[in-house]
């Protein structure tokens, strides 16, 4: 119970402060009176989304959409070329070193190559999210696949466990933790992805509407798509820590901790 008041308190705290700058920021542009197009007061940015609401909304959702499909791929593809690279040396020793080099590939170099590829519909921008998404996923996954206890390991063997067993029932459960931690990396590397994409491909998303509002100087509007993406970052990586806490609730990082942080010592 205690834990939760101080959560609660603590989100207080953050909202407090969150109030505070936005009441520095509004009184700061009308004090040095600076130009709408330079920097908008908040009152301007919630004016502006009421304007269009409707048409804000919709393009978030579109890019809400596209993020959540990019980072599924990344997901999915992460976690399973992991355990490809645990299990076989040959892999380990070459698709590894391959993916390193490739994620020091700037991805926005690549978006252009997606649109040839792959047309200018949702696709690249998908194909662009996966690719940003999946590098986290897929070292946490397989720094905690290579992480399982070897004593657990060697009894495993030693009882004939076959190495799909020794998998799914050892590495993978051990390897949870790592995989949820590259995960609330990459969906954040995803949303960024799904940017990229719009702004290289268009058509639909905050990304487009960002490009639309900056070509007409309408700075508001490119802060409404800001603030717009902030709460989609925040849905995600919540949303992810909700998965986690119901899979993991065995797990130690899990557990609540005590009053003040401070872990009792002795009986």
């Amino acid at each position: 119970m205690k834990y939760l008041w101080a959560k609660t308190e603590s989100s207080r705290l953050i909202l407090l402060t969150v109030l505070v700058l936005l009441c520095i920021w509004e009184a700061g542009v009308r004090v040095f009176e600076i130009r709408e197009f330079m920097l908008p007061a908040p009152s301007k940015i919630i004016v502006e989304f009421f304007q269009s609401p409707r048409y804000l909304l919709m393009q978030s959702l579109s890019t809400l959409q596209t993020t959540v499909v990019g980072f599924a791929l990344a997901v999915v593809l992460g976690v399973v070329v992991a355990i490809g690279i645990v299990s076989s040396r040959f892999l380990d020793r070459t698709l590894y070193s391959l993916l390193v080099a490739l994620n020091a590939v700037p991805k926005v170099a690549l978006a252009p190559l997606f649109i040839i590829w792959l047309g200018t519909g949702a696709a690249p921008k998908i194909a662009v999210a996966m690719l940003i998404a999946i590098f986290p996923i897929l070292i946490d996954t397989v720094l905690g696949l290579k992480s399982a206890d070897p004593e657990m390991l060697d009894m495993a063997r030693v009882n004939q466990a076959s190495r799909a067993k020794i998998l799914w029932k050892i590495r993978f459960p051990n390897a949870l933790p790592s995989i949820f931690s590259g995960m609330k990396v990459g969906v954040s590397f995803a949303l960024v992805g799904t940017i990229v994409g719009e702004f290289v491909a268009g058509g639909s998303g905050l990304g487009h509407v960002i490009l639309v509002a900056q070509g007409s100087f309408d700075t508001p509007t490119v802060f409404v798509a800001l603030a717009l993406l902030c709460v989609l970052g925040v849905f995600l990586f919540k949303l992810i820590e909700i998965f986690e806490k119901k899979l993991l609730g065995w797990h130690a990082s899990q557990r609540n901790p005590p009053p003040g942080g401070v872990v009792p010592v002795g009986p």
